[in-house]
């Protein structure tokens, strides 16, 4: 049979490997490890010595980590502006969180260029210092509402939790129409403050003894507010949702118009060591 010119001769050139270039014997085992990074299979060997050391570095990570709050006397800058929700807003946060809303809706506006462009100033700590439990959010099926406040009249939210498609037609959200025949009085809205007031919030003993007035009062534009203000700067009064009786549209509408409305950034200046 005739040669191929193109496969090279195993002879003549040295790159091309024969059985007989192989060793005699082909060890079956890895050589000893060696250094002191590689001895990692003595720990892995000894849960003991495995424990401590996992221990020690955890400590020490921990050290890291936690020594220097400490030297802090708060972890949270205070803003101008922050202060505790009025009884109508806290009941309207308190209907937030039982219809779920939290589930397709964040509050958290990361500083990211294209979120600061479409929904406003970054989100501050401080913000959500009185939120228990904070309302961040991990998923947003529907828009950020962190800066919700103020940029809808009463109107378009009671028309958009009556018939969300109505309003913004591709939304998936679910109708809440009932929140408008449901009524509230408050008269658990004392007792609720009290329980924010054991977690830090700063309710003081006039807020919790008027808080039964204040909470009609704001959705009652003739009623006297003057009070009302002097507690809570800032607070919207209006008759939420258009109608006589105080319903638990009143409330979550009120929670609404409160969002993000608190901090004034056109003064507000963050501090540089934070």
């Amino acid at each position: 049979m005739a040669k191929n010119p193109s496969i090279p001769d195993s002879e003549s050139d040295p790159k091309v490997s024969t059985l007989s270039d192989l060793p005699n014997e082909i060890p079956n085992e890895l050589p000893p490890e060696t250094g002191l990074i590689n001895r990692h299979a003595i720990l892995e060997k000894s849960p003991t010595l495995l424990f401590i050391f996992s221990f020690l570095v955890v400590t020490i990570g921990g050290i890291v980590e936690i020594a220097p709050l400490f030297y802090l006397e708060n972890t949270i800058e205070d803003v101008e502006g922050v202060r505790p929700y009025t009884p109508l807003e806290l009941a309207g946060r308190d209907i937030y969180v039982r219809e779920g809303c939290y589930v397709c809706h964040s509050q958290m506006i990361r500083p990211m260029r294209d979120e600061v462009e479409r929904y406003g100033h970054y989100s501050l700590a401080a913000e959500s210092k009185y939120d228990h439990p904070f309302q961040w959010g991990s998923k947003r099926t529907g828009p950020d509402l962190a800066r919700v406040g103020g940029r809808y009249s009463d109107a378009w939210h009671v028309d958009h939790l009556n018939d969300p498609q109505s309003v913004v037609p591709e939304s998936v959200m679910p109708k809440y129409s009932f929140l408008g025949r449901t009524r509230i009085n408050g008269s658990m809205i004392a007792d609720t403050m009290e329980v924010h007031s054991m977690v830090g919030v700063p309710y003081s003993d006039e807020m919790l003894t008027e808080a039964r007035a204040d909470f009609t009062a704001q959705a009652n534009p003739d009623a006297d507010t003057d009070g009302l203000l002097e507690r809570y700067p800032g607070a919207v009064v209006s008759n939420f949702d258009g109608s006589p009786n105080l319903t638990e549209m009143d409330a979550l509408v009120a929670y609404l118009q409160v969002l993000g409305t608190m901090v004034d950034f056109s003064t507000f200046e963050p501090v540089a060591n934070r």
